[in-house]
């Protein structure tokens, strides 16, 4: 039973899907896709960085988890809002480890993690091509180290157009 049908059953007032991946994984293209389908808010997570942490990933430095933890917080504050005001909500965010999960993963029933997951060559390949993102190309391996793969989430192959991603997510989501 997937969550769309658990949601729909018992009447709940909103939920919040969390698309997550590496950089070039489509998380920003695929959640305003989705959110517009839908109908509901998107939120990218990148506007939520901090000035420092902007300017630190664009000279090509990996943040810490220490420089997460403000922006993971702000992430769980937007999340905690929609939830509590009835919003459906699309958010984007890389969510690279089990821990930053957990903390931004507020409510188990009503916040979904999808995980964008597409092959090294085939990332690197959508960074070369991408134009002014603060996240350059030469970040990528260390996302890739720092990635933990979820252990509950619906997995999605990014190989695919922008359009068969959304309807994979809507499938396994059941909305």
């Amino acid at each position: 039973m997937r969550l769309g049908y658990l949601l729909e059953a018992f009447g709940v007032a909103s939920m919040v899907v969390v698309l997550m991946g590496v950089s070039g994984s489509g998380k920003s293209t695929i959640g305003e896709m989705l959110a517009s389908a839908l109908e509901w808010r998107f939120y990218d997570a990148d506007s939520l960085h901090s000035a420092a942490n902007r300017e630190k990933m664009r000279r090509g430095i990996p943040l810490t988890d220490s420089d997460r933890m403000p922006w993971l917080r702000r992430v769980r504050r937007v999340i905690e809002k929609c939830l509590k005001a009835g919003t459906d909500a699309i958010v984007a965010c890389s969510a690279l480890k089990q821990s930053y999960r957990d903390i931004i993963v507020v409510d188990a029933d009503r916040v979904q993690i999808v995980y964008l997951k597409g092959s090294a060559e085939l990332l690197a390949g959508r960074l070369a091509d991408r134009q002014g993102h603060f996240m350059p190309a030469d970040l990528l391996p260390s996302q890739m180290a720092t990635l933990e793969e979820p252990r509950d989430a619906i997995t999605v192959d990014v190989s695919g157009t922008p359009r068969q991603i959304v309807g994979a997510i809507r499938a396994a989501l059941e909305i």
